[in-house]
């Protein structure tokens, strides 16, 4: 499948900002949506980007405008503070890690009339590394995840549902209800 150039300016600036909320290692020494600003995979290769696509997540549709405002939020920055931006990728992406975080935490701040979209995103960035949101669990999982793994999920019982047999406040919650079923669910 052929990508247009602004398909791509999107997937590297949304790449960027996912980096920018949970940072990771670049893919490749040529990589300039992931900063490399930590060891380890980051919300990109957790699929934030698998994610957003998705269109339950209903900003699928948004995408390209708030990939297209970032980068002009970035310009206007890099304005502002002086910086030549190389104009080989889009602004957001030219942007250092730490000019990067300075302009999200901007965008997120209260009061800053567009939060709510960008408070969205950094959001959706989270749950593609915290939960895997994009994926049935078990897959997720099997196929290593990085986020579900660094949280030290294990896999599922051979049967596909987890049991816990000791229990995170070292007791018991409550007492099985008689007429519960084998699944777990009530009778």
């Amino acid at each position: 499948m052929h990508t247009t150039d602004s398909e791509r300016d999107q997937v590297q600036t949304l790449e960027a900002f996912a980096d920018t909320i949970i940072p990771g290692e670049k893919r490749s020494p040529d990589d300039r949506a992931v900063a490399g600003a930590a060891d380890g995979p980051g919300a990109v290769a957790a699929g934030a980007l698998e994610l957003l696509n998705t269109p339950a997540t209903g900003v699928t549709a948004g995408l390209p405008f708030l990939a297209e405002s970032l980068n002009g939020h970035a310009t206007a920055y890099a304005a502002e503070h002086g910086l030549d931006l190389d104009t080989g990728v889009p602004p957001f992406v030219a942007l250092s890690f730490e000019h990067r975080t300075a302009l999200v935490a901007r965008l997120v701040a209260p009061g800053h009339p567009e939060k709510d979209g960008w408070v969205g995103l950094a959001l959706f960035s989270n749950m593609a590394y915290d939960s895997a949101a994009h994926l049935h669990t078990a897959e997720a999982i099997a196929a290593g995840h990085p986020g579900l793994l660094a949280m030290g999920w294990g896999p599922p019982d051979a049967d596909g549902l987890w049991r816990f047999p000791r229990y995170g406040y070292g007791r018991p919650l409550a007492k099985l209800h008689p007429d519960t079923t084998a699944s777990g669910s009530p009778a």
